[in-house]
């Protein structure tokens, strides 16, 4: 049994904390005799390991390969707002865009967003593949 003494407010407190037995606690304050009952600890939360498939040299939707990420001319890609993994590509090389056209889908916290093309023009490359993993400003499409 543990023994305190405490001041509160000018008061004289003399507690003796006893045995613990699950989340019950005896306590004594000055001579009285209380049962305490504490909040059980949360479990921590095991963490599920993150599964996501291999950004391989897979074809991009409509059978042509993502565009070589180093020989493409990306000032005028449409760029990744935030990180994420791509879920859908709705356009193929050589489509026409318009401005507001949904040309990727990139899944980032939870939610799916639609990633827009801000100029009008025909599609040169794609530089990504479903199921990959984008970083902020990563090049995606790029129209001229």
């Amino acid at each position: 049994m543990k023994e305190y003494k405490y001041t509160i407010n000018g008061t004289k407190y003399e507690v003796a904390v006893g045995d613990i037995e699950e989340n019950i606690v005896t306590v004594t304050v000055n001579g009285e005799e209380y049962k305490v009952e504490m909040e059980k600890q949360p479990e921590p939360e095991k963490k599920k390991p993150v599964v996501r498939p291999a950004a391989a040299a897979a074809p991009a939707e409509g059978g042509e390969p993502a565009a070589d990420k180093g020989a493409v001319n990306k000032n005028n890609a449409v760029k990744a707002p935030l990180p994420g993994v791509i879920t859908d590509i709705k356009v193929a090389v050589g489509d026409e865009v318009q401005v507001g056209d949904t040309v990727v889908v990139l899944e980032a916290m939870k939610m799916a967003n639609n990633l827009q093309a801000e100029k009008a023009g025909k599609v040169t490359a794609i530089c990504v593949s479903i199921g990959e993993s984008v970083m902020e400003d990563d090049a995606l499409v790029v129209i001229e």
